[in-house]
């Protein structure tokens, strides 16, 4: 698995280069879609990109945890969470790239312990 991580401005970049906006049209634009996407998960309601997946709002409800240093027993208390669930179309595409790459690699990480 690739260790690169896409940022903001690499996104931007993205833009600039695909859709010919300006730099600062660009960042703007992928600025823009981010927070609609947050204003709208903090709203609680669901945001559905087609052919990506979904973001949405998840509550968890109240468990007990433990304290891995100490082992004590500590409430965890229920909560919301933003969850992401990739359409098909992004899975089918995942395993696409990953059949491409050729034979997996864990086996030989695995051989190598």
């Amino acid at each position: 698995m690739g260790d690169r991580t896409v940022t903001r401005a690499d996104l931007a970049e993205a833009v600039f280069r695909k859709i010919g906006l300006s730099r600062s049209e660009s960042a703007y634009l992928v600025e823009s879609i981010l927070e609609e996407i947050c204003t709208t998960i903090a709203r609680g309601e669901a945001v559905k990109i087609s052919s990506f997946g979904s973001f949405l709002v998840r509550a968890k409800n109240e468990r007990v945890g433990r304290n891995p240093k100490t082992g004590e027993e500590v409430p965890i208390s229920p909560r919301r969470v933003a969850v992401f669930k990739p359409s098909n179309v992004m899975k089918d595409r995942i395993l696409e790239a990953h059949e491409a790459r050729g034979p997996d690699v864990e086996p030989a990480l695995k051989a190598a312990e």
